[in-house]
């Protein structure tokens, strides 16, 4: 079976909330019961989990276990997945793999995190030794280092950065599903005069941690067809490096795997980059987007601000851009703030967006960016395309 002979037959999505009085657990039977309800499974035919990491969860070494028994599943196949903001697309690869196997036959894919609220994590490894001591507190940080080295190399129109900003506030405001405190529009002005956070990175560069949930039903393609679904998103190609460039003693910070995990996904989905309907891409900081437009080859090395300027990224343009407003615009969930795009992604291949529904979508490019390691780009990147089934 290729990845391609999987379907995505169902999403739920939470509301975004700023901070929860409510359970991670509480937001993930929300999410089963609105899945079970959209496909008509019963409980009991759901025979994998595959889940996203969690920030709540974090300090809990049975967190898919433990959550499978709180939800009343009894599975052949269980596992959580530990790569970070990639996790999300690299779960509809997972249970793609896993039904092939016929390790399964019906997989929820749950991606929920409730990190405002209760924040249980313990990062250890190099932070507490070599960054937190000198200062780097955190991703706005690190990210302040990128896009500082980016600029140095390549300069940098921070009008572009305030378009992506502006372009996705517009989105959210047309998404329920935002965080409220976030669904309101901005303008280039807003952005550029947006408060530092660490100099050059500002308020209305970064993400806002939140609470919620989301999840997917993924099937074998037949299945899909045998149970008569009238619609169902496909994976059309997958691409996944972790470590980029790992084995670098002064490794290039503006670059990242994407330029693999990018060129892998799209040779596999036979694709070419004027035929992408629309990129749903991950979203913790702007400056990880402008890269990542040049990391996928959508222009040159250095040209990504230009590029941003010259393309229409609104939901009826050249080249949407997270139409629901990304994580920037409509909340990160902590751990499982991947699934937000993706999810915005099968929304808009399911015709489902409502006011900012994209004409005509063929496809959809989603990508992942998995957590900040020491003096290189982010951990791990992925790059997945859907489309609706043909």
């Amino acid at each position: 079976m290729a990845l391609k002979d999987a379907a995505v037959v169902a999403f739920a999505e939470t509301k975004i909330v700023e901070k929860s009085d409510r359970h991670v657990w509480d937001f993930s039977g929300e999410i089963l019961d609105d899945l079970l309800a959209r496909t008509g499974y019963d409980k009991k035919e759901i025979d994998g989990l595959i889940m996203s990491p969690s920030m709540t969860g974090a300090s809990n070494p049975f967190w898919s276990q433990l959550t499978s028994d709180y939800l009343g599943l009894e599975l052949d196949y269980c596992e959580t997945i530990d790569i970070g903001g990639c996790s999300p697309i690299g779960a509809i690869a997972r249970a793609a793999a896993a039904i092939d196997a016929g390790l399964c036959t019906t997989v929820f894919l749950l991606f929920a995190d409730c990190w405002a609220s209760e924040n249980n994590s313990r990062i250890t490894a190099f932070r507490p030794e070599w960054t937190h001591p000198y200062g780097l507190m955190g991703p706005p940080g690190s990210f302040g280092l990128i896009t500082t080295r980016y600029e140095h190399r390549f300069g940098l129109k921070y009008e572009a950065l305030a378009k992506l900003a502006v372009t996705q506030r517009k989105h959210s405001v047309l998404n329920p599903n935002a965080c409220e405190k976030l669904r309101k529009e901005i303008t280039v002005d807003d952005y550029l005069n947006s408060r530092m956070i660490s100099e050059p990175i500002r308020l209305l560069d970064s993400v806002m941690t939140c609470d919620g949930a989301t999840g997917l039903i993924v099937t074998s393609r037949k299945e899909a067809k045998r149970r008569q679904f009238s619609k169902f998103a496909v994976p059309l190609g997958y691409g996944e490096r972790t470590n980029f460039n790992v084995s670098e003693n002064l490794p290039d910070i503006t670059e990242s795997g994407h330029a693999i995990a990018g060129a892998k996904a799209m040779k596999a989905a036979g694709l070419k980059h004027d035929q992408i309907s629309m990129i749903q891409p991950y979203d913790d900081f702007l400056i990880a987007m402008l890269i990542q437009f040049e990391m996928l080859g959508f222009c040159k090395r250095g040209q990504g601000a230009d590029y941003i300027l010259d393309t229409d990224l609104t939901f009826t343009g050249d080249l949407p851009l997270n139409t629901g407003g990304g994580q920037i615009s409509a909340g990160q969930i902590g751990l499982a703030g991947g699934s937000t795009n993706l999810i915005e992604g099968v929304r808009q291949l399911f015709g489902e967006g409502g006011g900012r529904q994209v004409p005509h979508p063929k496809n959809a490019m989603i990508t992942g960016i998995g957590w900040i390691p020491y003096a290189r780009n982010w951990g791990t990147s992925a790059v997945m395309i859907l489309a609706p089934d043909a």
